[in-house]
């Protein structure tokens, strides 16, 4: 594997793994067709399914360290290393 896939992987795993261990505290209520999602100050501590509002948080997380990761590749690969 070539430095930008590998980079690229070691970024998407990474900033997920950030994005879900920050990941807001939340609780959804689901009245009818009436859902509210509450948000805390601090991070989830565990438990519970994880609301949307969290599975975005995460999803940016990833995103951000893919793109950290990708720019990494190119330019070690620019360098000749990796």
């Amino acid at each position: 594997m070539n430095a930008k896939v590998s980079l690229l992987l070691a970024g998407l795993i990474i900033g997920g793994l950030v994005g879900y261990v920050t990941r807001p505290a939340a609780t959804e209520i689901t009245l009818g067709p009436l859902s509210i999602e509450v948000q805390g100050d601090g991070p989830a501590e565990g438990g519970g399914p994880m609301t949307s509002g969290q599975w975005q948080h995460v999803a940016i997380f990833t995103a951000i360290g893919g793109l950290i990761g990708l720019v990494g590749g190119f330019v070690a690969g620019r360098r000749g290393g990796v």
